[in-house]
C-alpha cells in the first residue's frame, strides 16, 4: 500500500440482494457508469490471526501472501505471508500462525531496519550438485536487499529456513546506506524459473519510482542463495492522454507513480506489474520486451494538485480517459491456472483497492475483462469480515488436501474488523489475511 495519502472516490454503501447472492457495486465500480452493475461476492472461509502495526504488535503488518503446495500431503501446504517490520509469517491451511521470522536489524544506529513487503516462491531451486528446493524470495524494502528462505517440510514449526548469503546479497536500487534510508528501496516481487535455461530470476521494483530490476538467483554448493542484478528498465510516469495535454498521476513532489504488485506467468513468461495509479502493465518477465498497458485505473487522465496541508491530491475534472474495472490503487496481482489445462485457459486476478474489489481479465485473448467481486463478511457469528484495501492477493486451482479440495485465494485485508483498542483506548491498526475456497468463488463468480 502506498504511503502516500490520496483523497479516493467515497464508498457509497450497497445494498444486498437476498435472492442472487450478490451485491450492487458503488457508483464508481459500474462497468458503464451509469447502472449498476451486480457484482458477485464470496465469503472467505477462515482468517488468520490480526497483526498490529505498533509497538505492542512488533510493527506488523499483512501485506503479500504465497501459498506452497506439499505435493506429497497438501494438507500440510502453508501460507507465508510478510508483515513488513514484522518479518514473515507461515500459516497452515487453518490460518494457523506455525512460525514467525523477523526482519533483519538495522545495521547501524539510526539506519532503517528490515521491512518485508513481497513474497514469491520458486519451485525446486536448483543448486549445485543436483539438489533441488523449493524456497521463498522476500524483498526487503527496509535494507533494499532479496532474501531467500529454504522451504524444509520435515521441520512442521519451522518450515522456513534463512538461506540468504549475506556476502552475495547487494543493495538492489541503492548507491549506499545513506540512500537505504531514504526507502527508495525494493518493493514489490515476482519470481520465475526461465523453462528454457532453469535459471531462476526475481523481478522486482522500487518504491517511489518506476524502475525495475531483473536478479537472477545464485545458489551455491553451501546451500547459501545470492544474486545478481542482470538488467533494469523503467516505465513510463508521464502519459500523453487523447486530447494532446501530458499527464502524470498526481503525488507528493520528487516521488513517481510506483509498482507494487506484480506475477509472472509460468506458462507465457509474460509478467503484470501493477502501476498503482496508472494501471496494469505486460512485459516479458526477461524486461526485454516493450510494456504495454492492458487496462487503466478508473481516475486515469484524472488531473491533481498536492496539497501540502492535506498531504493529499485535489483533483480536477474527469476528462474521461480512465478505464472501466479498476479503481487506484491497483494492487496485488496472481495468475489462477486452469487445473485441466494449467498452459491455456484460466484468469488474471487484480485486486482493486479504491472499491475494495477484485478484477477477473482472461490470461488469453487479449486479457479481456470478465467481471469483478467481491469479498464479504460472513454472517454466522464470529465468521470472518470481508477484505477491504487489499494490498496483495495469491491463488492456486491445484487442490489442497480436505481443507481446500478445489483450492484456495488468499487475500489481504487491509481494514480487519472488528476493531480493537489499544491502551490509550485508540484502535489499532489492525490487517490480517483472508482464505476464500476456490470452489466457492468459481460458484459465486461463475468463473
Amino acid at each position: 500500500m502506498s504511503v502516500i495519502r490520496r483523497r479516493r472516490t467515497p464508498v457509497v454503501a450497497v445494498a444486498t440482494l437476498v435472492a442472487l447472492g450478490v451485491v450492487a457495486g458503488p457508483a464508481h465500480a459500474r462497468g458503464d457508469h451509469g447502472a449498476a452493475a451486480a457484482l458477485p461476492q464470496v465469503q472467505a472461509s477462515l482468517e488468520t490471526p490480526s497483526l498490529f502495526d505498533d509497538e505492542a504488535g512488533g510493527n506488523a503488518n499483512a501485506d503479500d501472501p504465497a501459498i506452497w503446495r506439499n505435493e506429497k500431503d497438501p494438507d500440510r501446504s502453508l501460507v507465508i505471508a510478510t508483515a513488513k517490520e514484522g518479518g514473515l509469517r507461515v500459516y497452515d491451511l487453518d490460518g494457523r500462525q506455525v512460525q514467525s521470522l523477523p526482519a533483519p536489524p538495522p545495521p547501524r544506529d539510526g539506519d532503517a531496519p528490515g521491512r518485508f513487503n513481497n513474497v514469491d516462491l520458486i519451485t525446486g531451486l536448483r543448486f549445485p550438485g543436483g539438489a533441488r528446493h523449493d524456497v521463498a524470495v522476500v524483498s526487503d524494502r527496509g535494507r533494499d536487499q532479496l532474501r531467500v528462505y529454504r522451504i524444509d517440510p520435515r521441520r512442521p514449526s519451522a518450515p522456513l529456513v534463512d538461506v540468504t548469503d549475506e556476502s552475495a546479497a547487494p543493495q538492489v536500487f541503492s548507491a549506499g546506506q545513506d540512500e537505504v534510508n531514504d526507502q527508495r528501496t525494493v518493493y514489490g516481487l515476482a519470481a520465475y524459473t526461465d523453462r528454457r535455461s532453469g535459471r531462476s530470476f526475481a523481478v522486482t521494483s522500487r518504491r517511489h519510482a518506476t524502475a525495475l530490476a531483473l536478479a537472477e538467483l545464485l545458489p551455491d554448493a553451501r546451500g547459501k542463495v545470492g544474486y545478481r542484478t542482470v538488467r533494469t528498465t523503467s516505465l513510463p510516469s508521464t502519459f500523453t492522454l487523447p486530447d494532446g495535454k501530458a499527464w502524470s498521476p498526481c503525488g507528493e513532489p520528487g516521488e513517481l507513480p510506483q509498482i507494487e504488485g506484480m506475477v509472472i506467468d509460468p506458462d507465457t513468461g509474460d509478467l503484470y506489474a501493477g502501476q498503482e495509479d496508472v494501471g496494469i502493465w505486460k512485459l516479458d518477465a526477461d524486461l526485454r520486451s516493450p510494456a504495454r498497458l492492458i487496462e487503466k485505473v478508473r481516475s486515469f487522465g484524472v488531473p491533481g494538485t498536492w496539497n501540502p496541508g492535506t498531504e493529499e491530491c485535489d483533483a480536477g475534472a474527469d476528462p474521461g480517459f480512465g478505464g472501466r474495472h479498476v479503481s487506484a490503487d491497483v494492487e496485488g496481482l496472481t495468475i489462477w491456472r486452469d487445473p485441466e489445462h494449467p498452459g491455456h485457459g484460466g484468469y488474471l486476478l487484480a485486486s482493486s483497492q479504491g472499491d475494495d474489489t477484485f478484477a477477473v481479465f482472461e490470461r488469453e485473448r487479449g486479457n479481456a475483462y470478465v467481471r469483478s467481486f467481491r469479498i464479504t463478511a460472513g454472517t454466522r457469528p464470529g465468521a470472518p469480515d470481508g477484505s477491504q484495501e487489499c494490498d496483495g492477493a495469491a491463488v492456486t486451482s491445484a487442490p489442497l488436501g480436505k481443507r481446500f479440495p478445489n483450492g484456495l485465494l488468499v487475500v489481504q485485508d487491509g481494514a480487519n474488523t472488528p476493531e480493537s483498542t489499544g491502551p490509550d483506548g485508540e484502535a489499532r491498526t489492525d490487517t490480517d489475511f483472508k482464505f476464500v475456497d476456490l470452489g466457492r468463488l468459481e460458484r459465486a463468480a461463475r468463473l
